[in-house]
């Protein structure tokens, strides 16, 4: 192999950190994802109609960028589970929504609750202005990335 195909690619300062910092969060929902006995699409779709309280089987493909035939496995696994239930749609007899249970509920709480204890307990060095200051910077940078993903 020459010399420049074994050649390493690596980030450096704020984009290195970026990358560490997204790299953790990802391992963390993995581990959330497992010790609930999910998936990580299910979490991720357990997340967003937490979010938006209550979608339909399309809309919720397009958010985890799946097929309807994809989400209707991962509702069925979640009805199944206890953790979401349909509704009908009250304008369209062939549609539905899912929402969250009250045991789905629950698990978002939790898993809230443990998500935000880490957080807290990550920075918890940091004194109450630089923290407001890193929130604060962190927002700006992530509103920014996706104002670029619109351009």
């Amino acid at each position: 192999m020459t010399p420049e195909l074994r050649q390493a690619h690596v980030l450096d300062g704020l984009p290195a950190a970026a990358t560490e910092f997204v790299s953790a969060l990802e391992a963390n929902r993995r581990r959330i994802a497992s010790d609930a006995g999910l998936t990580a699409t299910e979490l991720r779709a357990l997340f967003h109609i937490g979010q938006v309280v209550s979608l339909t089987p399309k809309d919720l493909a397009a958010y985890l960028e799946v097929t309807t035939g994809a989400v209707t496995a991962i509702s069925r696994g979640l009805v199944e589970a206890g953790l979401l239930h349909r509704v009908d749609h009250p304008g369209d007899r062939r549609s539905l929504y899912l929402e969250l249970t009250p045991l789905g509920h629950r698990q978002m709480s939790e898993i809230h609750d443990t998500f935000e204890a880490m957080i807290s307990e990550s920075t918890s060095d940091l004194d109450p202005e630089s923290l407001t200051q890193f929130t604060e910077t962190l927002r700006a940078v992530a509103s920014e990335v996706r104002s670029r993903l619109q351009a």
